[in-house]
């Protein structure tokens, strides 16, 4: 076994460790923290198949900037984590499913293989390792040639999700004396200004209490 199968098992390991935590942590800023862990071990992976814009977009985009927001999300709402508890095993059957759902297609995909990768897994090899081959350009014409609407539909997702955490954590406060703009732009002239008549003051009371002074 070579180092880079050593290192192939070493992440992969660490990668799973962290993905069972993410969902068995109890405190959800921990779940955060595990997923930023294994969102690193994937990237490594990433660098270990040769794969360089992959594994550097994944950090650059995920833990530098989804996993940081997530983790201001999930410190900002102060979530009840005894009530997420309560809810646990009425959940469970529905979770076991969908888990297994999950897992049958992942392992038929794995054991079935890709038809048109597996057809062409050699001539791929081979330009790979070609010298004027460059994954970042090869990558970059299939997502807007072959997958334009699959990366469109991912940004239509991840914009949702933004505007969704925005909506979450946006909260109006009640102690600041804040003024509608509305109300600013629909104000008439009348209302901006009113005179008032003020009685002029009485300063010669004042006049007596100097004279005894003196």
């Amino acid at each position: 076994m070579d180092f880079v199968a050593g290192f192939f098992y070493v992440f992969s390991a660490v990668l799973l460790l962290a993905a069972l935590r993410v969902i068995t942590a109890r405190n959800p800023v921990h779940a955060v923290l595990y997923l930023m862990l294994a969102f690193s071990q994937a990237a490594a992976l990433w660098l270990l198949l040769k794969a360089e814009f992959l594994g550097i977009a994944l950090v650059l985009v995920y833990l530098g900037a989804v996993m940081v927001l997530f983790l201001f999300v999930v410190m900002m709402l102060d979530i009840n984590v005894d009530a997420m508890r309560a809810g646990f095993w009425r959940h469970l059957p529905l979770a076991l499913i969908l888990g297994a759902v999950v897992s049958v297609e992942l392992i038929a995909v794995v054991w079935a293989g890709f038809p048109t990768a597996t057809a062409d897994a050699t001539v791929a090899m081979r330009a790979m390792h070609a010298p004027d081959h460059h994954n970042t350009a090869e990558l970059g014409r299939l997502l807007f040639s072959a997958y334009l609407y699959p990366v469109q539909v991912a940004a239509v997702i991840l914009l949702v999700a933004m505007v969704a955490a925005i909506a979450l954590t946006l909260r109006g406060r009640k102690d600041t004396k804040t003024i509608d703009p509305g109300l600013q732009v629909r104000v008439k002239a009348t209302q901006r200004l009113r005179v008032l008549s003020v009685p002029p003051a009485r300063v010669a009371a004042a006049a007596p209490k100097q004279e005894e002074g003196a």
